[in-house]
């Protein structure tokens, strides 16, 4: 099967036209902007990672055609990590 990842050599970043990094860095840089000074925010990356993973697995599930196998080898992470993942979402086709 030809899959996206087949060539390792290449950095993640490097398939899209415009990596991803500098959407999370204007995301980041509009979050703090928004943010009232006086009151830092405490655990940002945890906030991030829960935010960030809904949205990631429901646009990587769609690319997939729900296929979850190819879904898990796009993220990275074994079938069952991605079904425990998908059940805690209660996300399916």
């Amino acid at each position: 099967k030809n899959y996206i990842l087949k060539n390792k050599k290449k950095s993640l970043n490097s398939y899209a036209k415009k990596p991803l990094r500098d959407e999370v860095s204007k995301a980041m840089k509009k979050y703090f902007k928004q943010l009232d000074q006086n009151n830092l925010p405490i655990d940002v990356y945890q906030l991030v990672l829960k935010e960030v993973e809904l949205p990631l697995l429901n646009a990587v599930m769609e690319f997939s055609n729900y296929n979850q196998s190819k879904a898990a080898k796009i993220l990275g992470i074994n079938r069952t990590t991605l079904r425990t993942k998908l059940e805690k979402y209660k996300i399916s086709e």
